[in-house]
């Protein structure tokens, strides 16, 4: 049986804990069912669409279709190497080393121009992968970034909880 005051000497990772709980379960089902929704869409409405767009508006959905998709797999990547570690099948280590296949780029914003001749639920699929992409990579960089924690001078109790802080939210360092 462990000590509880060992397990309170232990720093908290809030990013680990954002990771495994309930927000993560939330971005886990809203990003996989944007998976299946755009699949859904670019092999039905969407095909249907694409076919009676001008010419420089299909090349715009074609390359705006392929960006889509690229950033959805590297979002679904991502997702399910954390439900891995989550479920105790990747440690976080090998997640780590598994991590490096997976590219979260970032979002280059797309011409306005050609954003105008899209069809509107590509738009809006496009918009939602965005924000999901952002809170990936923010929780990537929470959990996967995480910097040493800075000394703390443990006989200060309040000084000891706000260098816990810092070292927890501090993204300067």
């Amino acid at each position: 049986m462990s000590d509880p005051v060992e397990k309170q000497d232990r720093p908290v990772h809030l990013a680990a804990r954002m990771a495994q709980g309930e927000q993560f379960g939330v971005l886990f089902r809203e990003g996989m069912a944007l998976v299946e929704a755009t699949a859904a869409y670019l092999d039905g409405p969407g095909r249907a669409e694409a076919k009676s767009l001008t010419r420089p508006a299909a090349l715009a959905y074609a390359t705006e279709s392929m960006r889509l998709t690229t950033r959805l797999m590297q979002i679904a990547s991502w997702l399910l190497l954390q439900r891995a570690v989550n479920e105790g099948e990747l440690s976080f280590d090998q997640a780590k080393t598994e991590k490096t296949k997976v590219k979260l780029t970032t979002w280059d914003p797309p011409h306005e121009e050609s954003m105008a001749s899209l069809p509107q639920r590509l738009r809006d699929l496009i918009d939602t992968s965005r924000n999901i992409h952002e809170q990936v990579l923010r929780l990537d960089q929470l959990v996967y970034n995480m910097k040493a924690p800075e000394k703390i001078d443990a006989s200060n109790p309040v000084e000891a909880q706000i260098g816990l802080l810092r070292a927890a939210f501090d993204t300067k360092r």
